[in-house]
């Protein structure tokens, strides 16, 4: 389990610097970065309010699946992996929720995890 945490952590910080780095507006420094996990998957962003600089969703046990993410208007593709990163940028003034989803097997395994902005 104390792997798994210090995975979390450096994937997060990962991602905060990555969207730092990525052409965020100059005063969208993270406001947060949040996470949520259920029993088969984490859901974790990064974001200054509503702008939203990315998301990634990861399964707990590292097997892979299909991943997707969704938030407002934003669907992220389905991905086949154990983790994956979505860099998003994108403001979404009503969302409230970035939330991911896992299946295995064209079964929905775990859906509806989601963070609050």
């Amino acid at each position: 389990m104390n792997d798994r945490l210090r995975y979390l952590a450096a994937t997060l910080a990962t991602g905060v610097t990555l969207a730092l780095t990525a052409g965020a507006p100059a005063d969208a420094r993270p406001s947060g970065v949040d996470s949520q996990c259920g029993k088969y998957i984490c859901v974790m962003t990064a974001h200054h309010n509503r702008f939203v600089q990315d998301i990634t969703v990861q399964t707990k046990d590292g097997l892979p699946g299909t991943l997707r993410s969704y938030w407002g208007n934003f669907h992220g593709p389905k991905v086949n992996a154990a983790s994956h990163r979505w860099a998003v940028g994108y403001e979404q003034a009503g969302a409230k929720l970035v939330c991911g989803g896992l299946e295995r097997d064209g079964r929905t395994i775990e859906d509806g995890i989601c963070v609050t902005i």
